[in-house]
């Protein structure tokens, strides 16, 4: 019966760093199997990295779950006249020019009925809410190219934002265990972009990508104590008995972050007349000295700090367990990548 439950790679691939964790679909959820971890220098050598993060996890499957990110993915919410599921997409393809900068035939497109009344719009219609995702074909090409190379066969590429979700929805026991009307926000720092998914109860409402980050504030610390950026990286992440200093080196540049996330904090609750309630923060960078404090000032509300590892089974003898709790914070989105084993 093992051999045959599903299973898969779920591979995060950032720009400082790649994690990946083997997956396998239990009767009581996700088992981690496998798990590897690769620093990156540059994009150029990504190809390389992929492979060689598959010879250190020594994984027992190909089948390979990703996500993309970046200038070149566009989420929207629309309202649309209520249609039939099976009529969504033909529609959305006609419309779609109003909400990406995009050639039609220059992307992949998605959609999916978010609320099925949101009462009348215009001509007094019954409305709907649609998440509509529209992808560049090039850089999904680009993506898939990466995977073959490595051998690695694609089962389905996630957003970034939307992966994050899943991961807090996995972390808090499933769907039915959110609140359908709480309004939580999840702000995942990485190297060098910050994922913003405000959701209300399972449901994205809101999402968005602010590029300052982890980078950011590593060149912060570098400028500050004339520092190249390896040893700028290194003091950032373990100021030992510099934290006063390396806060107040970082301090302006998360003012900054802060007052981004809560730009995306009011666009939300004046599109929706809600409020964001909760603070949730995880990435590689959630630790930094100060940016609790900071974070709490600018939105006036408890930050929280998650570990997506919580409620997941790690089943494997090969897995160093010190090490994995170490990637915790940094494993949101592969988590959420993880998730998607059991809808494969």
């Amino acid at each position: 019966m093992f051999g045959q439950r599903r299973r898969a790679i779920a591979l995060d691939i950032g720009s400082s760093e790649i994690k990946a964790l083997e997956i396998e679909d239990s009767r009581t959820g996700i088992a981690v199997t496998g798990f590897a971890a690769i620093s990156i220098g540059n994009h150029d050598e990504t190809p390389y990295a992929i492979k060689q993060i598959l010879r250190v996890g020594n994984f027992k499957t190909k089948n390979c779950i990703t996500s993309v990110s970046g200038r070149s993915v566009i989420v929207r919410y629309v309202n649309m006249n209520q249609m039939p599921k099976e009529d969504l997409k033909q529609a959305i393809r006609f419309e779609a020019d109003k909400y990406i900068p995009f050639e039609v035939d220059e992307v992949v497109m998605d959609c999916q009925i978010l609320e099925d009344d949101i009462g009348m719009g215009e001509g007094d219609k019954p409305e709907m809410k649609v998440l509509l995702v529209a992808v560049k074909k090039t850089l999904i090409e680009e993506h898939l190219s990466l995977l073959q190379e490595a051998g690695l066969q694609s089962l389905t590429i996630d957003v970034d934002a939307f992966a994050l979700g899943n991961s807090f929805e996995m972390r808090s026991g499933g769907a039915g265990n959110l609140s359908p009307d709480r309004v939580v926000a999840l702000v995942d720092i990485g190297a060098n972009k910050t994922n913003i998914n405000i959701m209300k109860g399972p449901i994205s409402y809101f999402t968005r990508e602010v590029y300052l980050a982890g980078n950011d504030f590593t060149d912060a610390v570098s400028r500050r104590f004339s520092l190249d950026t390896p040893e700028a990286e290194r003091l950032k992440c373990d100021p030992q008995n510099r934290n006063g200093e390396v806060e107040e080196a970082i301090l302006p540049t998360l003012d900054d972050l802060g007052n981004e996330i809560q730009l995306s904090f009011d666009y939300f609750e004046n599109q929706f007349d809600r409020v964001v309630e909760e603070v949730y923060i995880s990435g590689g960078s959630a630790r930094l000295p100060g940016l609790e404090r900071a974070f709490e000032g600018a939105f006036e509300k408890k930050v929280l700090f998650w570990n997506p590892l919580e409620n997941i089974d790690v089943r494997s003898e090969r897995i160093d367990s010190k090490v994995l709790n170490s990637f915790s914070g940094q494993l949101a989105v592969t988590i959420g990548l993880a998730s998607r084993v059991r809808k494969w």
